[in-house]
């Protein structure tokens, strides 16, 4: 499944990560650098699985893990409604 950010969601990369605000709420979410790095690699298109080997092979971290923490973070952005599935 590809997914998009939300149409009222904007993001502004920092010089620790970056910024989300949804600007319908007006609420803001800040990303760290591999919450930026994960998140710029499934708006390319790439699945979770694809997202977290990559992550995983970047960073020498367990497969396992890198899938739980794709995982968590994509739906605790779903959950605030800033990413949603690309139609």
């Amino acid at each position: 499944m590809s997914l998009n950010l939300h149409q009222d969601v904007s993001m502004a990369e920092t010089d620790d990560g970056a910024v989300l605000l949804h600007q319908r709420t007006g609420r803001y979410w800040q990303l760290n650098p591999t919450g930026v790095f994960v998140l710029k690699t499934l708006l390319d298109g790439c699945t979770d699985e694809q997202t977290a080997d990559e992550l995983a092979a970047r960073h020498r971290l367990d497969s396992d893990a890198a899938r739980r923490d794709v995982s968590k973070l994509v739906a605790q952005l779903r959950a605030a409604h800033l990413l949603i599935e690309a139609r």
